[in-house]
């Protein structure tokens, strides 16, 4: 029968892999070379397959053992995470709920409803971590987090719980002084002959935004990439170009009239996020009562 893999022989793995070098990772692991060389040498031979290529200067993973290097860094830190939510358990906390979220719903509304929650549930102890929409269904998928909530545009939630949260509406951002800062709203089409800045190049929005300018025969002028709101807000006030924003996320940037935002008339400028969690039989007692209040407070 094939023994069950040991944290400490992945953890060792993991610093062979990293150092590069059998010496240094067994300095590094506080053994001594000979030992951590049999170690890896038996891993090997319980996985069947060679992990290690071996060369005068040190070492380095096969292909196999960079899958292995992978899952054990994610084994690892989930027993870090195990361990630090055991301790909160001993220091009186009643749960705890790990979520997943895009970078767009963390620029709005979800800090401040988790922050809700806590107050009332002050023994619930709650993580959240940025994502992009593909990892964060991969992770409530496979049970490294209990909640996820991004954008609707994700297709793949078949088997998972999937509900409404709340939405936003995409507008136009620019100077005061651009031509187009007094016009009451905007069709995406009236934006693509001027310099614009791109956020988050190859995320949903990117890719929504090129599919809306392909549709018209076009092309966006992106002027700049940049890879947050922040910065694309900055660069917008300096009159460098416009951008396409949700306007919940951008109005805290909007300063003493450093931007106008006008409205963006597209059918599809509302933004629709949803909650999405694995079938309510396997969510924890804490990550139901975060699912109720997120959805009470979006209602």
């Amino acid at each position: 029968m094939t023994r069950p893999l040991d944290p400490v022989s992945l953890q060792h793995f993991v610093a062979v892999c990293e150092e590069g070098n059998i010496a240094r990772a067994a300095a590094r692991e506080s053994l001594v070379a000979s030992a951590l060389s049999k170690r890896i040498a038996a891993l090997e031979a319980e996985m069947a397959v060679p992990l290690l290529t071996r060369r005068r200067r040190g070492v380095e993973p096969t292909p196999a053992g960079q899958a292995l290097l992978a899952r054990a860094r994610e084994v690892l830190s989930g027993l870090d995470r195990l361990r630090v939510e055991l301790s909160a358990y001993r220091q009186g906390v009643q749960g705890s709920v790990r979520v997943l979220a895009s970078p767009s719903v963390l620029a709005e509304s979800l800090p401040e409803d988790v922050a809700a929650f806590m107050e009332g549930h002050p023994g619930i102890r709650i993580s959240l971590d940025e994502r992009i929409s593909p990892d964060i269904v991969r992770g409530v998928r496979e049970g490294s987090a209990d909640l996820g909530v991004l954008w609707d545009r994700m297709n793949d939630l078949a088997g998972l719980q999937v509900l409404p949260y709340r939405h936003d509406r995409l507008c136009v951002a620019m100077a005061p002084s651009h031509p187009l800062a007094r016009r009451p709203s905007l069709r995406y089409a009236d934006t693509l002959d001027q310099p614009s800045i791109n956020v988050a190049a190859g995320g949903q929005m990117d890719q929504l935004l090129r599919r809306q300018a392909a549709l018209a025969g076009r092309l966006p002028q992106h002027r700049m990439q940049v890879s947050s709101l922040d910065v694309a807000c900055r660069l917008v006030a300096a009159g460098l170009g416009l951008s396409i924003v949700p306007l919940e996320a951008a109005t805290p940037h909007a300063g003493a009239g450093r931007l106008a935002f006008v409205p963006l008339a597209e059918p599809w400028a509302v933004r629709r996020f949803v909650l999405v969690a694995r079938a309510e039989p396997l969510q924890s007692a804490a990550a139901r009562l975060l699912l109720a209040r997120l959805c009470e407070l979006a209602g």
